[in-house]
């Protein structure tokens, strides 16, 4: 697989990423649980729409990796009451910034950041 040239593609997240990070902040300060400090940077880049570097791309990648299981726990999904996964979830971006990580990856490769 040919990597493209990372000045070719687009860097910054759909709105739709956006909004999921925007969402996460929100439970975050009203719950006062989810996600760490680098969670809430990355929710803030998302959330501002800012080109990420490729290896941020990868770093997102290997996060939705390591806590897809955060899915099966408690309150997973509950609006009225949060689990502290899944607004740390929504501050990398949900389950759209999953699959919009995935591919970016997919065509970035090991592109070194610039």
């Amino acid at each position: 697989m040919r990597e493209q040239n990372t000045e070719e593609i687009d860097l910054r997240c759909p709105q739709i990423v956006a909004d999921n990070a925007a969402k996460g902040l929100r439970l975050r300060k009203q719950f006062g649980r989810g996600g760490t400090e680098i969670g809430v940077a990355r929710a803030t880049e998302l959330k501002n729409r800012e080109k990420l570097a490729p290896s941020t791309i990868r770093r997102m990648v290997s996060y939705f990796a390591r806590h897809e299981i955060d899915k099966r726990g408690k309150n997973y999904g509950n609006e009225d009451n949060p689990s502290a996964g899944h607004i740390a979830w929504l501050l990398w971006g949900g389950d759209e910034g999953r699959a919009w990580a995935l591919e970016l990856k997919k065509k970035i490769g090991n592109a070194p950041d610039i």
